[in-house]
């Protein structure tokens, strides 16, 4: 059964930027003085740490990354009552606020296949079967042309598909193809495409990704062995800006997918909810509260099982990330000194500052130091 979905997230720490040592926001007139006096440039990139808690359902931290200091965070995560498979799903932008670059994760689509035509008479094409939609598997190719467009892509003008591939190398990472149980096969297709379409009067330029993974049930029955076939579109993330600017945010959308980490214990309560439910076979939650007792019983104690599970999700964000446009790794690594761990930010940039609050900054001036002016204790990272 599907092991999790991204979570939306919302702001926990906001970027100091500009800070005098009295707490107050430095005016023009001050900064262009201390640039005059310190010789320092205001060229710099910024990024402030993100961290979701899952108020409405589990409600500990879901996910935390890395996103630029100014751009802004819409969307969240919605626990969908109807579906035992899936029980919380999510969507969310997150786009600078001084542009029109987006990243985004579009909620996961599931879906249901049978070749029993006694279950297809009374669930066809179309309707809801345990909260997935009753739908013959597609190729990842065509589910991101045939379903994520239509639905989430329908309010454009002028779209026109640019290119698309298939990237194999995600679907090794999630150990398709791998025999689960007697019975029981599963397999798993990716695939990008880039479009372009109208947005207004601006020329956009987009790169999509995602994932079908398809688990297959064989079992007997009165007319013989049949197949059911729980699939899903997932691992959908999308990266867009102005046509002709897209490559160039290439190492901003990096930082963003590689920054992103599932907190582990989330995800082994969720997939404790969802192997509850699936066990019981319960069709239908009445209210958000029986959900609340479900997690009530969950522990954290995180079974060998789930890790594995955890670490294949954290390796495909990381393929989608190295597989964006025509970077192959456009981050450096940092060893952050303050929460002694790795960090990877855009590279080409000299040197790199962090502070306690998850707050980074990048510059290529060498007479750049940030505590200038600052009420906050900014230390120097080494490049790793």
């Amino acid at each position: 059964m599907k092991r999790s979905t991204f979570i939306g997230i919302v702001l926990t720490s906001l970027l100091t930027t500009g800070i005098a040592s009295d707490g107050c926001a430095k005016s023009p007139e001050k900064q262009q003085a201390l640039v005059k006096e310190t010789g320092q440039t205001e060229k710099v990139m910024r990024f402030k740490t993100f961290s979701y808690v899952d108020k409405q359902g589990i409600g500990i931290e879901a996910f935390r990354f890395l996103m630029p200091s100014e751009w802004q965070f819409n969307g969240g995560i919605k626990w969908i009552l109807d579906n035992p498979g899936m029980p919380a799903v999510a969507a969310f932008k997150v786009r600078n606020t001084g542009g029109k670059e987006e990243f985004e994760v579009f909620p996961n689509q599931p879906f249901f296949w049978t070749n029993n035509q006694m279950l297809l008479s009374t669930f066809p094409v179309g309707t809801r079967y345990f909260g997935n939609e009753v739908r013959p598997p597609v190729s990842s190719l065509d589910a991101l042309k045939g379903i994520v467009l239509p639905r989430f892509r329908r309010d454009t003008v002028n779209l026109k598909i640019i290119n698309g591939q298939r990237l194999p190398e995600l679907a090794r990472a999630l150990g398709a193809g791998m025999q689960t149980a007697p019975g029981i096969t599963s397999s798993a297709d990716a695939a990008k495409i880039r479009i372009e379409y109208q947005k207004g009067s601006v020329w956009m330029e987009e790169e999509i990704y995602g994932v079908v993974e398809q688990i297959h049930f064989s079992m007997p029955s009165v007319y013989g062995m049949v197949t059911n076939t729980n699939w899903m579109v997932d691992y959908l993330f999308s990266f867009k800006a102005e046509k002709g600017k897209l490559d160039s945010y290439a190492k901003v959308f990096q930082t963003i997918a590689y920054s992103f980490k599932l907190n582990p214990q989330w995800f082994n309560k969720y997939n404790q909810v969802v192997e509850y439910l699936v066990q019981m076979q319960i069709k239908q939650i009445q209210h958000i509260g029986e959900i609340s007792k479900i997690i009530s019983k969950t522990h954290n104690e995180i079974s060998d099982k789930i890790m594995q599970s955890y670490n294949q999700r954290q390796a495909v964000n990381d393929r989608i990330a190295e597989n964006f446009s025509q970077y192959i790794r456009g981050v450096d690594k940092y060893h952050n000194p303050i929460e002694q761990k790795p960090v990877e930010l855009p590279s080409g940039y000299q040197n790199a500052w962090t502070n306690s609050l998850g707050e980074y900054i990048l510059s290529d001036n060498p007479n750049y130091n940030p505590n200038i002016g600052s009420n906050l204790n900014w230390q120097k990272m080494q490049r790793r």
